[in-house]
């Protein structure tokens, strides 16, 4: 998936102090706009939930980090949060997690005609992100995601209802 190299560089920066706290970087994103918003999505490590006391000790540790090697140009709003239950797939370990739950893919140019896919993710194969549409199964290669998100099912509710996202069989 693409990434500018601003958000690179953030990532590289908060990403060793953030794991060594407990939790892992999902995503880091700025959006242009007024004021510009720098978007840190985290999720814990051990796979428990998040809370907001979570979300603000990261925040604080992002400040003081992002304070020091100063790499945003101007103001900003940092904005910490948890993935949450429709979370963006970001990672390719993120496709193989929740293999078996419904997606969203939309690609940086067509595959076969079509840019936008929406079916059960069936994980990582040796070309690409697998996920079956309309009966087939449609390989992506993950450098041709341009976004990626889980959609909002009953299933999906209830698995996190349980403590758990991952898919049980």
């Amino acid at each position: 998936m693409r990434g500018s190299k601003l958000s690179e560089r953030i990532a590289a920066i908060v990403g060793p102090s953030i794991e060594a706290d407990g939790f892992e970087l999902v995503r880091v994103q700025l959006t242009d706009g007024a004021p510009r918003t720098l978007q840190i999505m985290v999720d814990r490590i051990d796979g428990g939930p998040m809370i907001v006391e979570h979300c603000a000790k990261i925040s604080r540790l992002v400040s003081a980090l992002l304070d020091v090697e100063d790499p945003i140009a101007g103001s900003y709003t940092l904005e910490v949060s948890s993935p949450g239950i429709d979370r963006p797939l970001v990672r390719e370990k993120d496709f193989e997690r929740f293999a078996g739950y419904e997606a969203r893919l939309e690609t940086t140019e067509p595959i076969d005609g079509r840019r936008r896919f929406r079916g059960r993710l069936d994980g990582i194969g040796e070309t690409g992100v697998r996920i079956a549409v309309d009966g087939d199964t449609a390989v992506v290669p993950f450098e041709m995601i341009d976004r990626a998100k889980l959609v909002l099912t009953d299933e999906l509710l209830a698995a996190s209802a349980g403590g758990t996202q991952e898919k049980q069989d």
